[in-house]
């Protein structure tokens, strides 16, 4: 049974509120948050303001996935909010293995982020220390894009490296996670399935969320 991530980047702005309620009386099983600072992805999405307003009312444990240069500065504030997982990516830390250190002492858990073209062999030598490791399906940035194939093969190569390793590390996946691709990557090994859009603007929300928990 595969854990569902909502992705916040799809709700709606004008009622968050509504939104989070919905999150909290489904079966969703965290609330992922996508923060872009305009430098390390072309966007720009939402900040602590938004963070801290959201952690009051959600009940689920928050997946914050952080798509910025220097993301080892927001730690401590990422920590306050009462963030579950925050998730740093591996093109953004010239020191990861310190970063997830600090993280985990900060009581969080530690996730580290792969873009599409970077292989999963960067994470030999830290994979043991991580608690989840999420491959982006589509290039960062934007909702909406269209699912990268490769995301299969590399989640099975993946799935080996974590086994080989004895890591406990979880593969989670974000990026045209529909229908139609959730059952693949499930079937090659991915533990956590972010869903944006497919969610938040199917017609019954809390139903697309069970057949996603269901695969």
């Amino acid at each position: 049974m595969a854990l569902v991530s909502p992705s916040l980047l799809a709700a709606n702005f004008l009622d968050l509120q509504s939104d989070i309620e919905m999150i909290n009386s489904s079966e969703a099983d965290w609330l992922h948050m996508d923060i872009m600072d305009g430098v390390f992805v072309p966007n720009i999405s939402f900040g602590f303001p938004v963070l801290e307003a959201v952690s009051k009312i959600c009940k689920k444990p928050l997946d914050v996935h952080f798509m910025i240069v220097h993301p080892e500065q927001y730690i401590a504030q990422t920590a306050k909010i009462g963030a579950m997982m925050m998730n740093v990516h591996y093109e953004a830390c010239t020191h990861l293995n310190r970063t997830i250190q600090e993280i985990h002492d900060a009581g969080m858990k530690a996730g580290v982020t792969l873009n599409p073209s970077t292989p999963v062999s960067c994470l030999e030598d830290v994979i043991a220390d991580v608690d989840m490791v999420l491959l982006m399906s589509v290039n960062p940035g934007f909702g909406g894009q269209k699912f990268i194939e490769n995301t299969i093969n590399k989640a099975q190569r993946l799935r080996k490296l974590i086994k080989e390793s004895g890591s406990n590390a979880l593969i989670e996946v974000d990026g045209g996670v529909q229908g139609e691709t959730a059952p693949r990557l499930v079937a090659a090994g991915v533990d956590v399935l972010v869903s944006g859009s497919y969610v938040f603007r199917a017609s019954d929300p809390h139903e697309t969320i069970r057949q996603l928990k269901a695969l």
